[in-house]
């Protein structure tokens, strides 16, 4: 998300200390440093090229009302400078090296990436290792990239319907929990984030001990391992705070969201379960069921949404479904849903007959082997590329669902029966579990 920055005084080379190493996925390997700091390197030397990513396991969901948005904010603030680094020197670095860097926040981690010449490698330790360590925050910094944070959020939420609607839903759908309010902070809480709120949040979760190092592509693990000690090795671990999860409430309800906007152009429907991730199922099939009954509704122009709501009856203009079992908390299985007509109304009653006939009869034979297909081979597709590797393990390793799910996804969709789709749908695609939310025009009158 924020790009610029630097190259770095040495960090001193320290003893090569022993490590824990595990291979349990091919061609991934794993090491723990004395400080706590994982290291996962997945070896793929089919091009020169390295992926280098340090994963920090805290994002949004992690912080409360009055400082939202600060995970965000320091992300920005990570592009400042150190002593050894000076602000806007590290993206230099990078691009005089052929490469390209970047970071993202989102609800369960923060992420900061290189892609280089494998032979390169050693470059990105050096900065990141840096930054992690010694993170200069001037106030005048704080001052300028806050109104930078503002005006992100202007564009991409307050200007836009859609993201005064998706806050507004989530807000509803996930409330009590820390996926209730935006990844980028409501504004008021970035307003009043300052200095000494970014410093703390950064010497409670900037830690090796809290931190994941993924490297993927032309390399050696062993030799990663080494670089990894020699940069990371002397940084002190501290302990991160208790996480204070909400614990898990009775299914409240159906909760339902009317949103007229002035500005919307055109009536969106979605509708979202609460349903359990990698992290949280206590059944571990359950995920990649709820995968499978995603792809039956939306695998395709075949697939029963666009088959049945758009091209069969017409009552929508476009219809969808999807999940993604990748969060540290319970997760969202939505539909959508826009109305040819404006008639949302017949595309909520359409959605839910969809449902319905997944709980009262499983998909059949042909279905099920053609989301299957789908699934897998949209999986092995993504794995062949090595950006897309390191992501998959990081973020695996974040969520809480570790790292090693990656290597069983193909032996369970393949395990996956119409029963359990059946089952999965039965379970937890339930009004209790619902939200219902529409995005519809209104006008400037009606509002005032």
């Amino acid at each position: 998300m924020t790009t610029r920055s630097a190259i770095l005084a040495l960090v001193p080379a320290l003893m090569a200390v022993p490590a824990i190493a595990s291979e349990s996925v091919p061609g991934v390997r794993e090491y723990t440093l004395d400080n706590g700091m994982q290291v996962l390197v997945r070896e793929d030397r089919r091009a020169p090229v390295v992926v280098f990513q340090v994963w920090y396991r805290v994002g949004s969901s992690y912080e409360t009302r009055g400082q939202t948005g600060i995970s965000h904010f320091l992300e920005h603030m990570m592009f400042k400078g150190t002593e050894a680094v000076p602000e806007g020197e590290f993206s230099d670095i990078i691009a005089r090296e052929g490469g390209r860097l970047n970071a993202f926040t989102g609800r369960d981690f923060t992420a900061y990436f290189e892609v280089l010449a494998a032979d390169r490698l050693s470059i990105a330790l050096e900065l990141e290792a840096d930054r992690m360590a010694n993170l200069l925050l001037r106030s005048e910094a704080v001052a300028t990239e806050r109104e930078v944070v503002l005006e992100e959020r202007r564009l991409r939420t307050d200007d836009r319907p859609e993201g005064r609607f998706a806050e507004r839903f989530a807000a509803i759908a996930h409330a009590g929990s820390g996926y209730a309010h935006p990844i980028i902070g409501w504004a008021d809480d970035i307003r009043a984030t300052g200095t000494e709120e970014l410093e703390a949040w950064y010497e409670h979760w900037y830690t090796p001990s809290n931190a994941t190092l993924v490297v993927a592509g032309d390399v050696d693990p062993d030799e990663v391992h080494e670089l990894a000690q020699s940069y990371f090795g002397g940084i002190a671990a501290r302990a991160v705070p208790p996480v204070r999860d909400p614990v898990a409430i009775d299914p409240p309800g159906e909760r339902r969201l009317d949103y007229p906007d002035p500005q919307a152009r055109i009536t969106q429907l979605r509708m979202g379960y609460t349903v359990p991730s990698y992290a949280t199922a206590e059944n571990p099939g359950d995920p990649y069921a709820l995968l499978m009954l995603s792809t039956v509704l939306d695998g395709g122009e075949g697939a029963r949404l666009p088959e049945g709501l758009v091209r069969g009856s017409g009552v929508a203009a476009a219809a969808g479904a999807g999940y993604n079992p990748m969060t540290r908390l319970d997760a969202e299985f939505s539909l959508y849903g826009v109305p040819s007509d404006d008639d949302v109304e017949s595309v909520e009653a359409a959605l839910r007959e969809q449902i319905a006939r997944l709980q009262e009869e499983p998909v059949s034979d042909e279905e099920l082997e053609r989301a299957r297909s789908q699934v897998l081979a949209d999986h092995l597709f993504q794995l062949d590329s090595v950006f897309f590797q390191a992501m998959q393990l990081g973020m695996l390793e974040t969520t809480g669902a570790g790292w090693e799910t990656l290597g069983a996804f193909e032996e369970q969709i393949r395990a996956v029966t119409a029963e359990d789709i059946q089952a999965a749908a039965r379970r937890y695609l339930r009004p209790e579990q619902l939200t219902i939310g529409v995005l519809r025009p209104a006008d400037e009158e009606s509002q005032s």
